[in-house]
């Protein structure tokens, strides 16, 4: 289970940092992107830059607990 929470979490990171990197420089070099108005805030490439961000420390997290994990059930 640990290793597909690290798989699924590590590809969606990659997705968000290159979504928000992406409207990032389309944002600097003139190109509004659409961004999704919510109830709340609006999405936006800061919000996909800290989706990025949530998930690469779950990565970290399930890896460390992976690796703590296979050394503990050593004899």
């Amino acid at each position: 289970m640990e290793k597909y929470i690290l798989t699924v979490s590590y590809w969606l990171g990659i997705i968000c940092g290159v979504l928000a990197i992406v409207m990032r420089i389309s944002s600097s070099l003139g190109f509004e992107m659409v961004t999704l108005n919510t109830r709340g805030h609006a999405i936006d490439y800061h919000s996909l830059l800290d989706g990025a961000l949530l998930f690469l420390f779950i990565a970290m997290a399930s890896a460390g607990y992976a690796s703590f994990k296979a050394r503990e059930h050593k004899p």
